[in-house]
Formats: structure tokens, C-alpha cells, sequence
């Protein structure tokens, strides 16, 4: 009998676990997207793209264009003490390689991650048409050849070079745009942030496309701090979800780093009670991973796998500039963890009626 009692027990408590964890699919993050509203090109200038305002305490939607942040982030009666933004300050490589195999087939390589000097993480198209025997000629003075498997689908390159292997990259690689934007775009600075200091990253932390120097100026102005940290951006932050319970989902590990000045500035900020604002996922990613290994916002550096969704409670951040995402994807999931799924996802509907831009050269949502 007590067998029986001590059996049916954990058979409850196995359902309850079970139905605590898979409390969303991925299904419940999709929604319907003309595509029209695909952004191709960015807004000219960069700060008149559109900006949805979404205040979490009154529910309260105000339609604005990004031009208007400062008055968003100085003191006022939701953040009597101002603000510190939080930005990513990763530049993008222009990592896609296009190169031919002896046989004279075509192949397409991403830089994803360098591992050291010579090898680096990549995705390669078409991957199963190429063994690690396979020589892959790129350039006159650049080759590769597969020697591993990395993660999620990467394969490990090695690269043959003459001089330095960045210099050469600049000579011959392309700007790695998302699949969703087919026109060309003139310009590379253009999906490159203002801020962008150092290179690494195979796509941009695109909610910082929107600032122009000239926006920074007005609001470091009007009392508005800035700190900037880093995380090159890979797979990791657009991987798609192919799992339907998303907690099963892994993200792609991307390397992260915030500096003592950075450090510094965001604790003198939460000490002096100032609103804290990540820019975009990445900064978001970036201080939660910290937090949530150290406590707090220390000086650190490392490998993130972090994969924020709901009920996640957010330590490290008070407010989020975004842009709008893709459905189903990890980064609308982030979203739907700091202001609640079912308010995201009414956002996102609201944002489609009013035809907002989306995705990497889409408008911007400033969630308080």
C-alpha cells in the first residue's frame, strides 16, 4: 500500500514538473507578418525610424519616432534620477567568403567565432559537399579547409594566409545580411553601429542602427550616460527554434566582455537609483549573464549561452530598446520575458496594423 501511495506521488509530482516547464511552445510566439513590412533598406537618417513606447506599469502606448528617446530617458517621475544606456559596441566582419573547391564547385563560408589565429567556427554551404580533405580556395592569399565539427552544425575552418588574415578579410569578404533582405545595400557602414569599436561579429546588434552621433550628443546633453560593453554577435541570437517546447532549445555560446569603465558606470548607476537601458538583445543578454554569475555587474569576460524567456526575471536591467523579431525566434521570446507574453504578442499585432518596419532594418520599441 505504501509502495502504491509512494508511486502515485511521483506520478503527480512528475506531471507538475512536466506542466510547470513546458509552459509555452514555440507556436505561442508566432505571428501573422506581411511581407511587405520586411524593412530592406534602414531609414535615412538612421534616428527618423519609428519607435513604438510600451510603459509596462499603465499598459500606456505612445507612437513616436527615435528622435524623440531623450525625452524618454531624462529625469522625469518614472525615473526621477535619469538613465544610463547600456550599448553593444561589436563590429561586424564582413564575414561571408565565397570560394571554390578543385573540383570547381562553388562554396559559401560564415565566419561564426574565431577559436585562435588561424581556425575559426563557420557555416558552410553546401556543408555536406565538403570533406575535411577538401581544400577550399577563397583567394590568392587566403584558403581553408575543414577539420572539425563545432557547434550546432558550425564546422572548424582553418585558414592558410599570407599577411594578416583581417586586412585580407576586408579586401575580399562581404557584409553578412540576414536572408530576409534581398536588395544590395550600397553602403556597409550603414549595418554598422555608430558606435561600433570592435570587430567580431557576423550580424549587428541591430537596435543600435537607429543612433546617429548626433542623437548621442543629445542625450549624453540632457544628462543621459552611456556604457559600452560587448558580445559578438553569431548564431547564437538568430539560431531558429526547432523544438517545440522552448525549453529545450540551446543557444550557440557567444563571447562576451565588460570592462572596468563599463562596470563602474553601471553600479554607479543602480547606487545612484538611474534607470538602466539595454540596447538591443545582445546588451541585454550580456548583463543578465553577468548578473546572474556574479551577482551583479562586475568587470568580466566569457562565453554566454543565455537563453532569456518566460517567467524570467530580469536583475540587471530596468528598460529595452529592441526592434521587432522574427516569429518563433529566441529574440521575441526575451521580449515576452520582461514585459509578459501576452502583452508581447498584442504589440506585435498592434505594430503590424500601424505597419511598422520589421527586423534588422525595421522601426524600434522602447519598453519602460
Amino acid at each position: 500500500m505504501l509502495d502504491r501511495i509512494c508511486n502515485l506521488y511521483t506520478v503527480i509530482c512528475n506531471f507538475v514538473l512536466n506542466a510547470k516547464k513546458i509552459m509555452f511552445t514555440k507556436k505561442d510566439f508566432h505571428y501573422n507578418l506581411p511581407e511587405e513590412l520586411i524593412a530592406q533598406t534602414p531609414a535615412e537618417p538612421r534616428d527618423h525610424s519609428r519607435l513604438l513606447v510600451y510603459k509596462r506599469a499603465t499598459g500606456k502606448v505612445e507612437h513616436r519616432r527615435f528622435f524623440d528617446l531623450p525625452e524618454y530617458l531624462e529625469p522625469s517621475a518614472d525615473a526621477p534620477n535619469g538613465s544610463l544606456l547600456v550599448v553593444n559596441n561589436t563590429k561586424v566582419l564582413p564575414a561571408r567568403l565565397g570560394g571554390r573547391k578543385d573540383t570547381g564547385g562553388a562554396v559559401e563560408l560564415l565566419l561564426q567565432k574565431r577559436l585562435n589565429l588561424t581556425d575559426w567556427e563557420v557555416l558552410i554551404k553546401p556543408a555536406k559537399r565538403v570533406s575535411e580533405t577538401t581544400p577550399i580556395r577563397i583567394s590568392d592569399k587566403l584558403t581553408a579547409r575543414i577539420i572539425g565539427l563545432g557547434e550546432d552544425g558550425t564546422r572548424i575552418a582553418r585558414f592558410e594566409f599570407e599577411g594578416v588574415f583581417e586586412d585580407i578579410l576586408h579586401g575580399i569578404g562581404q557584409m553578412p545580411l540576414p536572408h530576409y533582405i534581398k536588395e544590395q545595400q550600397g553602403d556597409n557602414s550603414r549595418y554598422q553601429t555608430v558606435y561600433a569599436q570592435h570587430e567580431g561579429s557576423s550580424a549587428a546588434p541591430t537596435a543600435g542602427l537607429h543612433f546617429t552621433q548626433d542623437l548621442m550628443r543629445r542625450l549624453k546633453d540632457g544628462g543621459t550616460d552611456i556604457a559600452e560593453v560587448l558580445l559578438h554577435v553569431g548564431l547564437g541570437t538568430f539560431r531558429p527554434v526547432k523544438v517545440e517546447d522552448v525549453t529545450a532549445h540551446r543557444m550557440h555560446s557567444e563571447y562576451y566582455r565588460v570592462d572596468e569603465t563599463a562596470a563602474a558606470k553601471i553600479a554607479g548607476a543602480k547606487a545612484a537609483g538611474k534607470r538602466i537601458v539595454a540596447v538591443g538583445t545582445t546588451s541585454v543578454r550580456t548583463l543578465e549573464t553577468v548578473h546572474h554569475e556574479h551577482g551583479g555587474i562586475v568587470p568580466c569576460q566569457g562565453d554566454t549561452e543565455m537563453f532569456i524567456y518566460p517567467p524570467y526575471q530580469y536583475k540587471a536591467l530596468d528598460a529595452i530598446i529592441t526592434n521587432f523579431h522574427l516569429p518563433e525566434s529566441t529574440l521575441i521570446m526575451l521580449v515576452a520575458a520582461f514585459i509578459g507574453h501576452k502583452e508581447t504578442m498584442e504589440l506585435y499585432n498592434l505594430a503590424v496594423k500601424e505597419k511598422y518596419r520589421f527586423f534588422s532594418f525595421g522601426d524600434a520599441m522602447l519598453l519602460l
